[in-house]
């Protein structure tokens, strides 16, 4: 069929838009290929071994100066009891509490490292423990991890405290000592709860269980739940999406994230024991996300991001309609810092025009702390095109929206000239399929765009032009 240009007319972050199904399927025969998620730009394949310890000290040295501003810290805890088929994230799979003891014995080491490299710059206004499974932790554990970290840095008042957990292994003792602590915001995971497909992605996870442990949280106190939900895993179809959507609407959480199952088993091997004839096809998969989207959108949350909802009231909600949401390794955020530092294993800075990344190996990086250097094994320092670029795929996926003359007052440049190149594919692809809207202006994301995002904003990608090989490195974008 021929493809239908969408209104030429922009639609807020948040605001509600039906899809014409018949003109989405088509599009996704022309714009399904492999491509990034942009949780960074340039992205983590950038990464390089030239980038390591004495180079990430030079950049904590630069972000020190600026001790008037807040951080954002990210701590990975990467252990897990078993590990689910599905799963893309650096995690370690042990059943021995004294492996995760050790490891914190390191992590406040390098607490200490890095809070002596920051000097006087000590606020946090996000702070988030992620994993692996951070409730793999005793209750003891967790508020003697909290306590080094506060023992290095303050937080702001009404900063973000949030904590993924899994309710296979949370109990009301974890939960009432991290409500204690100040935590804020719980991520919960669920993915699905139909049975065959929790067999199939070795998550077995009762919706009994789930609903006991989230009203546990709001009698606790907890006042910011966020639920994820993955589509395009092994076994599900529509109809049983569309109960699991449900039985989490009745929950009531403030977010919710529908993500994209990323099938990347070259990268990450537990995939592999996934039956490829058991994944939905592109049409089935968009068919799932869609029927979450109608469901969620009829129940009163509203849509921001690529695969985020949340309902209209909450801070994130208010900030994507205002056009003023931001994004970085932990997510959807409010609270923008212009440092982001992470401690652990695999973690992951942002700090003063650089990305670094720790090392995935336990081994090395206890030998690095031993030695009194940073486990840094990776990272990548961005130039003057990198930081134009990185902020337009940021507007792009947090707010749908590049204005030239906001590009060209932060950086000093003729952005519709700078951006001639993407201008024209822009004008002849996605344009003319009605997926944005050009003008002198800048550029809109259309209605229809947003589904295709990750496209858009692949077409700015430097880095992704200049790659070559046939080796797979990205998940699909649909």
């Amino acid at each position: 069929m021929a493809l239908e240009h969408a209104s030429p007319t922009p639609v807020a972050a948040g605001e509600a838009f039906r899809v014409d199904r018949e003109t989405l399927l088509a599009l996704i025969k022309t714009y399904d290929r492999p491509g990034p998620r942009y949780t960074s730009y340039p992205t983590a394949v950038e990464f390089h071994a030239g980038f390591g310890a004495d180079e990430y000290r030079a950049r904590l040295a630069t972000a020190a100066t600026r001790d008037s501003q807040p951080l954002s810290l990210y701590v990975h805890l990467p252990f897990c009891e078993e590990r689910c088929t599905f799963c893309g994230c650096s995690v370690i799979i042990t059943r021995k509490p004294g492996v995760a003891e050790r490891y914190l014995t390191y992590v406040e080491r390098e607490l200490a490292l890095l809070a002596h490299a920051l000097g006087n710059r000590r606020r946090l206004a996000q702070y988030h423990w992620g994993g692996g499974t951070p409730t793999y932790l005793n209750p003891a554990q967790i508020e003697t991890l909290h306590g080094a970290v506060r023992s290095h840095f303050d937080l702001d008042e009404g900063a973000e405290m949030a904590i993924e957990v899994d309710p296979r292994v949370t109990t009301t003792a974890h939960l009432d000592v991290l409500r204690r602590l100040g935590f804020n915001r719980l991520s919960l995971g669920v993915q699905d709860f139909t049975p065959a497909v929790q067999i199939a992605v070795n998550r077995v996870q009762s919706e009994d269980d789930t609903r006991w442990m989230y009203d546990y949280a709001r009698a606790a106190g907890f006042a910011s739940i966020n639920v994820d939900l993955i589509y395009g895993l092994p076994l599900q179809s529509v109809a049983s999406f569309g109960r699991s959507v449900d039985a989490v609407i009745a929950m009531r959480p403030e977010r919710l994230a529908v993500y994209s199952f990323a099938h990347v088993p070259w990268v990450r091997g537990n995939q592999k024991r996934l039956d490829p004839a058991d994944l939905p096809a592109p049409e089935t998969k968009i068919a799932l996300f869609l029927e979450a989207r109608d469901r969620l959108l009829d129940a009163g949350y509203v849509q921001l991001g690529m695969d985020h909802f949340a309902l209209p009231d909450d801070e994130i909600a208010r900030a994507a309609q205002a056009g003023v949401l931001h994004r970085n390794f932990m997510g959807y955020t409010v609270k923008p810092a212009s440092d982001m530092v992470g401690v652990g294993v695999s973690s992951i800075g942002d700090v003063a025009g650089a990305f670094a990344q720790n090392t995935k190996k336990l081994s090395t990086y206890y030998e690095d702390l031993d030695a009194g250097r940073f486990p840094v094994e990776r990272g990548y320092v961005l130039d003057a095109d990198d930081r134009i670029r990185r902020h337009v795929i940021t507007q792009l996926m947090c707010n749908f929206r590049v204005a030239w003359a906001d590009v060209q007052q932060r950086f000093g440049i003729e952005a519709q000239a700078y951006f001639a190149g993407e201008r024209r594919v822009l004008a002849e692809g996605p344009a003319t399929h009605g997926l944005v809207a050009l003008d002198d202006n800048g550029i809109d994301v259309l209605p229809m765009g947003r589904f295709f995002v990750r496209n858009i904003c692949m077409i700015f990608d430097r880095h992704l032009r200049e790659q070559t090989g046939s080796t797979p490195v990205f998940s699909r974008t649909v």
